[in-house]
């Protein structure tokens, strides 16, 4: 019976309580949600300052579709770049398909095959390397032995 009562109570305490527990990030994808683009840039870009590489990656899906703000390749490609040299592994794949196909950036094999290979997506990084070269995959091979995380 006690046990019951402590359940019914965090039950009712995380119902009452458990906006407030949500944190910046939520906060920011909340209102990207609900099409309040001017606040979640505000979130995302306060906690991307900080080193965010999920609210850096959110800001860069902004630019790359012209949500809440003009649509800017350029911008969008800057932040998918701050986010991967933090090494989250979701900016690399992004960065890896945009330099596959040319979205947003030349296309360039040697690049999409290194940020494929630094994010270990490996299906992705052996579907790129099999329309290079040997020579071209030893260079990315290099490039990601090199890059060095920020």
């Amino acid at each position: 019976m006690p046990v019951k009562r402590i359940l019914a109570g965090v039950c009712f305490a995380l119902a009452i309580c458990g906006s407030t527990w949500a944190g910046p990030y939520e906060d920011a994808d909340a209102a990207s949600r609900r099409g309040d683009y001017a606040t979640a840039l505000k979130l995302f870009l306060a906690l991307a300052m900080e080193g965010d590489a999920e609210a850096q990656i959110s800001i860069a899906n902004m630019y790359f579709d012209g949500r809440g703000v003009p649509l800017d390749y350029g911008e969008a490609v800057k932040w998918y770049l701050l986010a991967a040299d933090h090494g989250s592994a979701d900016a690399q794949i992004a960065l890896g398909f945009l330099y596959e196909y040319g979205d947003a950036v030349p296309q360039d094999l040697v690049e999409a095959y290194k940020w494929f290979d630094l994010a270990g997506s490996f299906s992705y990084r052996d579907a790129v390397g099999a329309k290079m070269t040997p020579e071209q995959i030893t260079e990315a091979q290099r490039l990601g032995r090199e890059w060095k995380p920020k």
